[in-house]
């Protein structure tokens, strides 16, 4: 059984935010080597291409480091089964006749709505959405420094 409560929110994620609680940051937390992990072989073209989009903007920020590969390839494939199954939406519509005549919802319609939900979970653990972004301050960026939260 997981422990209760959301999960913690990583303490690079809490600097960047202005540690907005107060709490103590753990000055132990792990700290893998901020390098970008080398893209998956595996992934397919699409996942490739959004790898190559997001991971090079991730590292620059410092939100990218050498353990992180799985998550974002998991990111990644989400991204590309969603675009995967939006282009079906397109071209086939939202809905298709049954043999009997019948009215029926497309399943791509629930896969991409299973993908979306995926993708926000993804991008709100690597500050992709603008709600994330906006809730981080970059080290650095603030000349008024003072308040005693670690600089990264």
């Amino acid at each position: 059984m997981g422990a209760r409560g959301p999960a913690p929110k990583p303490t690079h994620l809490k600097v960047l935010e202005g540690n907005p609680g107060r709490r103590p940051l753990n000055k132990n937390e792990p700290k893998p080597k901020p390098v970008a992990p080398k893209c998956p072989a595996w992934l397919d073209k699409e996942a490739k291409h959004e790898w190559k989009r997001v991971a090079p903007e991730l590292e620059k920020l410092g939100l990218l480091t050498i353990v992180d590969g799985t998550a974002l390839a998991a990111y990644c494939q989400a991204y590309s089964r969603w675009v995967a199954a939006e282009k079906v939406l397109t071209t086939e519509g939202m809905t298709y006749e049954t043999e009997t005549g019948y009215i029926r919802q497309r399943p791509e319609v629930g896969i991409v709505q299973k993908y979306l939900n995926l993708i926000k979970l993804y991008c709100a653990e690597f500050g992709l959405t603008p709600s994330a972004r906006s809730r981080m301050t970059l080290p650095g960026e603030d000349k008024d420094d003072d308040d005693g939260i670690l600089d990264w």
